[in-house]
C-alpha cells in the first residue's frame, strides 16, 4: 500500500454541483437582502435595479434547491448519525482542543457536518414553501394575507438560520486544513482521511488498522 497515494474524497461532478449551490446561495441571499430591509436596496444594483431582482430573486432561490437536492440525493446515506456521532459530540470540547483521546472515530462526516447538512437541507425546504407563497407574480393570489404574512415571517427566519449555518461551514471549512482543497481539486492525503474521518479511511482503503487504539468506538 502506498501511503502517500491520496484519496479521491469528492468528484468533479459533486465538487460542480457544490460550487454551483454556493454560486446561487450568494446570488439568492444577496438579492434577498436587497428586498428584505430599505437599508440594503443598494444591493439590487448587483441585479440591475428594483424590478430585476425582484423577479430574479426567486427563480435563483429555486435553482440553488434544485442543486442542493442533487447534493443531498448524493450524500444523504453518509448523514445518518449514528452512536459514534453522539459520543463526539459529548466530546466535541476534546475536538476543539484537537485532542485525540477518547475521541471515537468518524466516518466520512462528523456529526457537525451531519447536523448542518440536515440543517441546511430544513431550511431549503422552509424557503422553498414559504417562498412560493410569498411569490406574487405566480402563486401569491391563491393565499389569504394571513398564510402570506406567516410565510414571509419563516422565510426571513430560515434565510437568517441558512446564513448562519453557511457562516459555520466555511469557518470550519477553513479552521480544518485541507478541506477547502478537497472541494477545490477532489483529492486528501491519506494521514488527512485517517486524523480527520477515520472510519471513511478505513472503508476506501482497506486497512482496518486503528489510527489511534485509545479511542472508543461506539
Amino acid at each position: 500500500m502506498n501511503d502517500n497515494k491520496p484519496i479521491l474524497r469528492y468528484n468533479a461532478n459533486e465538487r460542480t454541483n457544490h460550487w454551483i449551490v454556493a454560486i446561487l446561495f450568494f446570488m439568492a441571499g444577496l438579492s434577498g437582502l436587497a428586498l428584505f430591509h430599505p437599508a440594503l436596496f443598494w444591493l439590487s444594483n448587483l441585479f440591475g435595479g428594483g424590478p430585476w431582482t425582484r423577479i430574479l430573486h426567486p427563480f435563483l432561490g429555486v435553482a440553488m434547491f434544485v442543486f442542493f437536492l442533487g447534493l443531498v440525493i448524493r450524500f444523504w446515506r453518509a448523514n445518518f448519525i449514528t452512536a459514534n456521532d453522539r459520543l463526539w459530540l459529548r466530546r466535541v470540547d476534546r475536538v476543539m482542543r484537537n485532542e485525540e483521546e477518547g475521541v471515537p472515530p468518524i466516518g466520512k462526516y462528523n456529526a457537525g457536518q451531519k447536523l448542518l447538512f440536515w440543517t441546511l437541507l430544513v431550511c431549503m425546504l422552509i424557503l422553498l414553501v414559504s417562498g412560493v407563497v410569498i411569490w406574487r407574480a405566480w402563486f401569491s393570489q391563491y393565499f389569504d394575507i394571513g398564510a402570506i404574512r406567516l410565510a414571509t415571517l419563516l422565510h426571513a427566519l430560515a434565510a437568517f438560520v441558512l446564513v448562519l449555518s453557511i457562516i459555520v461551514h466555511i469557518y470550519a471549512g477553513i479552521w480544518i486544513k485541507g478541506s477547502v482543497g478537497a472541494m477545490l481539486h477532489g483529492w486528501v492525503s491519506r494521514a488527512w482521511a485517517r486524523k480527520h474521518h477515520e472510519l471513511w479511511y478505513r472503508d476506501v482503503t482497506g486497512d482496518k488498522t486503528p489510527h489511534n487504539p485509545g479511542r472508543k468506538e461506539g
